[in-house]
């Protein structure tokens, strides 16, 4: 939930109190202080006089100057995002075409058993939390852990607007991260997976699934693509606890159809419904080859603990799964 309140360390309430003390400047990770705006307190730091927003009641740590997103929209829209995020009829239909993400609920339980090895009462951040994931409902009805969303929109389950790019947390702040289909929305991923690696204290476990086989989404917030192994390198910082691929050949057939018969409709609604008779196909993935499918993944998934000796390239070439 969004932070409401004082901002005042030293508040009555705990759950604003412990995420202050682990909140720093996005440009320059020194502490906030926070009064009508939020301010950096280095006062060497541009943002000790600029300050942050709170819109919406939330706290947006975004260093505009080094983020796609502008301060005086966001301010404009009052933290609304930029893509209509309420469900609709063809978010219905798309989910009757692609099907859930049982793989995501299986995995999320593994994510939620490793953390809670490192530290009882966990604290955990999701980046790009504003919409809860496919298969995530045990990590938001655990009452064991301290999640933080966060997001570069307000919604229900934001506690912080923040840019991945440069996370406003301190060194080591949490013992997990949960980023599923975000790192194809962000410009750097790199930077992105640098600062998950900077955020996770010692042993902190991170899980990632991003798209490999999947036509454009979200329009102009898409940017990349990752294959399993250059999803492994992304994470080369991470000891590998899991990886592996998030629906085959027949669910990114189905997508391309969906998005075939778009561009010849001119409309995504029309796209979701011509392909909907096509929906049995992604059922062929239960009895294709792994060794093959995973060439043809519509997405991948990454389960690893952190690290301080990074993979070595020579060992990538070693990593393919597939067919020799």
């Amino acid at each position: 939930m969004p932070i409401s309140g004082t901002y005042d360390a030293s508040g009555s309430d705990e759950s604003v109190s412990r995420l202050v003390r682990i909140l720093a400047c996005p440009r320059c990770r020194a502490p906030l202080e926070f009064r009508d705006r939020i301010f950096c307190t280095d006062a060497n730091c541009a943002y000790s006089i600029r300050g942050f927003p709170i819109i919406a009641g939330t706290p947006a740590l975004i260093d505009f100057d080094r983020s796609i997103i502008c301060e005086d929209q966001l301010v404009a829209a009052k933290g609304g995002s930029d893509i209509n995020r309420a469900p609709s009829f063809r978010d219905r239909m798309r989910a009757l075409v692609l099907g859930s993400n049982a793989i995501a609920a299986r995995n999320c339980e593994r994510f939620l058993a490793a953390i809670r090895e490192v530290k009882p009462n966990p604290r955990v951040l999701i980046v790009g939390g504003g919409l809860e994931g496919s298969g995530t409902e045990a990590l938001y009805q655990a009452h064991d852990l301290n999640v933080v969303g966060t997001d570069i929109y307000a919604a229900r389950q934001v506690a912080i607007i923040a840019d991945g790019h440069h996370l406003p947390f301190a060194d080591g702040a949490f013992e997990g991260v949960w980023i599923q289909a975000v790192l194809e929305h962000v410009l750097e991923p790199g930077e992105v997976v640098a600062e998950i690696h900077r955020v996770l204290g010692a042993n902190g476990i991170v899980y990632a699934e991003t798209p490999f086989m999947q036509q454009v989404h979200e329009r102009a917030y898409d940017f990349t693509r990752f294959s399993r192994s250059g999803h492994r390198w992304l994470f080369r910082q991470f000891e590998e606890i899991a990886a592996g691929e998030i629906g085959g050949p027949g669910q990114s057939l189905v997508w391309s159809l969906r998005y075939f018969f778009r561009a010849l409709t001119k409309s995504d609604r029309a796209g979701t419904l011509l392909a909907l008779p096509f929906f049995w196909l992604r059922y062929f993935d239960r009895w294709a080859d792994s060794r093959y499918a995973g060439d043809a993944a519509n997405a991948v998934y990454f389960l690893g603990r952190r690290a301080e000796k990074p993979l070595a390239p020579y060992d990538m070439i070693a990593y393919y799964p597939g067919p020799r």
